[in-house]
């Protein structure tokens, strides 16, 4: 059936091709110039124009009958909130389209040359200048505000009071080519973060800011900085001049490094010291995260090195996440995984949280499922999960610690980094 399509194809070109040779053969037999249009091609094409209008009108109609509606169904509030923006959006750009090209082509089928019609050429009308100025800016206006006034609706405050449980905070940290995601632990209140403190040595691969992961991490700077300077006295007078300077250059950034590690500060966020409300925080690291349906959820976002962009389609909801600038918007899923599932007739359907910028090699590979519940199923997970200090010892699940076992179920398992001061 396929090869039966490309050869029809194929002949009708075939054909166009030569009623076009014929159509040049019979102008010059005819010793028509070129330039030269008869009364009767000029009406022809005038014709052809509104027929082609009427074929364009009727095609474009069916496609987006058939595929205007793309999108999954919403399994968010606001995402019902951008659908109606959207479709509010798509009637205005519609009839934008069918009235001007409706002008297009009428006015080419109406207004054909013809040698008794005589051209009027106008100059300048203000009316008509204030009409296609004034028009098209009050629509974009109208666009313009009721976009803004959804996007503040999706970004600003959640309403209600955070540490009474009106809704709950999930953060998010992208990087080359895995998504992190931390949960507030039972103080509610997440760690404090810095690059600073990024130790990958002892697992702390999101920066986690603790006292006793911090004086941990001063001592390995330390033994860092001894070793360098040992290194550098020992072999100073075999050291090329480039290599000593090299040498130089890498104790002085690692001396700065610390500085900047010394002058971090303790901050208070509701009455907690973030420097121990980071010990509870829960890290899932390309696993499923789990979200509880109908309530509202405050998204924190974060990059460790490019931009990155994480999209949920199904939640109508994408953020670009930014290297040292956080972002955020609030969400609230309706549907869990398991009624989605039932809606679509699909058993193996997962909500998905995936990169939206072309951020490397293995973009494509960049993504997680998401798992919708209800309250009581999410509580006995958040139960279940290891938290970054286990008490008495400054302890990270194994998961988080070691690349090779990244996305494998290892909550009971933990290394030990340092010692817990709360």
């Amino acid at each position: 059936m396929k090869l039966l399509i490309i050869v029809v194809v194929i002949l009708g070109v075939v054909a166009v091709a030569q009623l076009a040779r014929v159509y040049e053969q019979t102008k010059v037999l005819r010793k028509n110039r070129e330039e030269e249009i008869s009364f009767a091609d000029n009406k022809f094409n005038a014709f052809l124009w509104l027929v082609w209008m009427i074929v364009f009108f009727g095609f474009s109609t069916y496609l987006m009958v058939k595929y205007g509606k793309t999108l999954p169904k919403s399994a968010s509030l606001h995402g019902e909130q951008l659908d109606l923006l959207l479709d509010v959006n798509m009637v205005i750009v519609v009839a934008v389209f069918f009235i001007v090209n409706f002008m297009l082509f009428f006015f080419a089928y109406k207004y054909y040359y013809r040698e008794d019609r005589k051209v009027v050429f106008l100059a300048h009308d203000n009316k008509l200048e204030l009409i296609w100025t004034i028009v098209p800016s009050i629509v974009l206006a109208f666009i313009i505000i009721y976009g803004l006034q959804t996007w503040n609706e999706v970004t600003g405050q959640p309403e209600g009071d955070y540490m009474a449980g009106d809704y709950l905070k999930v953060e998010l940290t992208s990087e080359q080519f895995q998504w992190s995601v931390r949960y507030p632990g039972q103080d509610k209140v997440f760690g404090a973060v810095n690059v600073n403190a990024i130790n990958e040595s002892a697992g702390n691969y999101l920066g986690i800011i603790t006292h006793g992961g911090r004086d941990l991490h001063l001592d390995e700077i330390d033994g860092k900085i001894e070793k360098l300077e040992a290194e550098l006295k020992a072999n100073q007078s075999s050291w090329p001049q480039s290599k000593i300077e090299a040498q130089v250059d890498k104790i002085k950034r690692t001396k700065r490094h610390k500085q900047r590690l010394n002058g971090l500060k303790p901050v208070d966020q509701f009455g907690i010291d973030t420097w121990s409300a980071g010990g509870d925080d829960i890290i899932i690291t390309n696993k499923p995260m789990h979200l509880p349906v109908d309530t509202l959820i405050e998204f924190n976002f974060r990059s460790k090195d490019v931009i990155h962009s994480a999209y949920m389609p199904h939640f109508r909801a994408q953020m670009n996440t930014v290297p040292g600038v956080p972002t955020r918007f609030k969400m609230r899923p309706t549907i869990t995984t398991a009624e989605m599932r039932e809606i679509l007739d699909d058993p193996e359907f997962d909500y998905i949280l995936l990169c939206n910028k072309i951020c490397g090699a293995s973009h494509y590979n960049m993504w997680i499922p998401i798992v919708v519940e209800t309250r009581e199923e999410y509580d006995a997970w958040m139960a279940a999960q290891a938290t970054f200090i286990v008490a008495p010892e400054v302890q990270v699940p194994v998961a988080a610690a070691d690349p090779a076992v990244i996305g494998e179920n290892a909550e009971s398992d933990t290394i030990p980094v340092g010692t817990a001061e709360h």
